[in-house]
This record gives structure tokens, sequence and C-alpha cells, in this order.
């Protein structure tokens, strides 16, 4: 009788280890929803990548904030927050996406939030993990979104930060380390390896405007002209419109997709978790942050796969 009353007060903590994947990582949305909907609801959250930034609005209360506005955007919409810097060490500076994410989900100091949070980023000259539980959540976030090539580095606590997906694509130590008795992890990299990823830019995006009125013949028209010329050159090399030698975009998504699934694999072999989520977004690009609407529900029917094995373990 005593024994079952104890083993009946006891309640497992619960951790939500949310893994990285860029644009595919709007599928953490649906999973969590899902999960709050079954009533299950995390002690200690940790996000790596986009799972900070999704982990981030979910412990700050704004994860319906997020929720609304990700299904609205357009492709637009996220060009017109990419600041495009080639001298800050990736091809996007993220101080204009920050601070939008910011006016939405705004600021918090880690150790002040109801649930505790953690995020993972990487010393870039160490090359070591580097947990941040502590100070700015935004800053933490974007020291946890840095993907080497993409975004620049973010110089935070005295060393400059990159992607934490390069050393725990899904942080489920560290939600072990925050005291979680059952850790529930999403898996955003299965079946990656071999798949065709790529953001489908359109001639739009490269398409250059002006108001311009101008003649065959005149020097402005022979710029623009050469100019259109070489953005079609140039978009054959970045997103591989060639049949005998892939883009610089298929390369540098195919090479993170490949790194992060088998870090993960490693990883988890290494620190399973009680119950793994793999959405099955693959097909989704890594910058295709318009599919959110997809990838939202490909997160709410990951859980219901695996909801028989969340019934048995909680």
């Amino acid at each position: 009788m005593f024994y079952h009353q104890i083993m009946s007060s006891f309640k497992p903590k619960i951790g939500f280890a949310l893994g990285g994947g860029a644009a595919r990582g709007w599928a953490h949305i649906g999973v969590i929803n899902s999960l709050l909907k079954y009533g299950i609801k995390p002690d200690v959250v940790a996000g790596t990548s986009i799972g900070s930034l999704v982990g981030g609005a979910y412990v700050s209360g704004h994860l319906q904030q997020l929720e609304s506005w990700v299904k609205t955007i357009s492709r637009r919409d996220i060009v017109a927050l990419l600041d495009v810097d080639l001298s800050s060490g990736g091809f996007i500076q993220g101080d204009r996406l920050m601070n939008f994410f910011a006016s939405y989900i705004g600021d918090y100091q880690i150790e002040d939030l109801e649930t505790p949070f953690g995020v993972t980023a990487t010393d870039l000259n160490r090359g070591t993990e580097v947990w941040i539980r502590s100070g700015s959540m935004l800053k933490g976030i974007r020291s946890s979104i840095a993907l080497p090539g993409l975004f620049s580095p973010a110089y935070y606590m005295d060393r400059w930060l990159v992607d934490g997906g390069l050393v725990n694509p899904v942080p489920v130590s560290v939600c072990r380390a925050m005291g979680a008795d059952i850790v529930i992890a999403v898996n955003l990299s299965s079946r990656m390896i071999d798949k065709t990823v790529q953001a489908q830019l359109t001639e739009e995006d490269f398409k250059v405007h002006t108001d311009l009125t101008y003649t065959e013949n005149n020097l402005v028209d022979r710029i623009s002209r050469n100019t259109r010329e070489w953005l079609g050159d140039f978009k054959k090399r970045i997103m591989g419109e060639n049949d005998h030698h892939p883009g610089l975009f298929d390369v540098l998504t195919n090479t993170i997709n490949i790194m992060q699934e088998r870090i993960t694999r490693s990883r988890m072999a290494g620190d399973p978790p009680d119950i793994i989520i793999s959405p099955h977004v693959a097909h989704i690009g890594l910058m295709e942050f318009e599919r959110a609407s997809e990838g939202i529900v490909k997160g709410e029917e990951a859980v219901e796969h695996v909801k028989h094995l969340i019934d048995r373990i909680i």
C-alpha cells in the first residue's frame, strides 16, 4: 500500500529535445501542439538550431503567435528578412531576421523562464559543444541557428558561435543534464541522405527591376541585359540547373543533410532518447520556410505514429 502511494505520487520529469533542420523545423510546432493535446507537457526543453527558435517560442508563451505568422509567410517575406552580407562570414547576417522574431516572441532571460530551457551551439574556434542556459534567449537562439555557409557566426559569451547541429543535432544530452527522466526527441534529419533537396527559387527571385525607359542600343539597356544574363548563369551555378554538375546550393544543402543525419545517428546511439518522433519532412527544402503549414501537419502526423509508445512509457 505504502509502495503504491509513493509510486503514484512520483511524476517523471519530461524533456523535449527539439532538433535542427532549418525550414523543416516548423514541424516542431505540430509535434508540440499534438503532445500538449494529449496532456504531455514538458518540464524542460532543449533546442538546436530551428529547434531552439520553436522551443524558445514555446517556453516564452508565444508558440501560437509564431504559428500564426509562419502559416502566412511567402517566399518574398522570407527574402525581405534576409540581410545579405558576404563580408560577415556567411551569406546572411541575420540581424534583420532576429529583430523580426523579437517583435513576435520578445526576449527573455533564460534563467527567468518558467520552464527550464537550454540551447546548443558550437564554438567555431575550438569545435566544442556549448550549452546556453542563461542570458538572453534571443542571443542564444541566434547563436544556435548560425548555419555555416548561410548565416554569419554569432559573437556571444566572448566567443564565436555557430549552429549547434554541428555537434549535437538533437540535444537529448541537454535534456538529461537538466533533469529529464523521460526524453522525447524530435529528429528532423531521418531519411535525408540520397534525397535531392533544394529551395526552388523562381525567375522572379532573380529578376532585375528598373523604372528606367531605354532603347536597345543605349548603355543602360546593355548593362541591364548583361546583368540578366549574368544572373541567369549565376542561378544555374547556385541552384544546380545543370545535368553535369551540382550547383553550390545543392552541394551545401546535401552536405548539411549528410552531416546532420550521420551525427544524429551517432549521438542518439550513445545517448538514446526514450521516444523518437521523426516527422516525414525530407522533401521540404532547407530554405523553404513558406511551407510551414505542410511541416506542421507532418509534425502532428508523426506524433500519431508513436502514440502507442507514448501511452506505454508515459
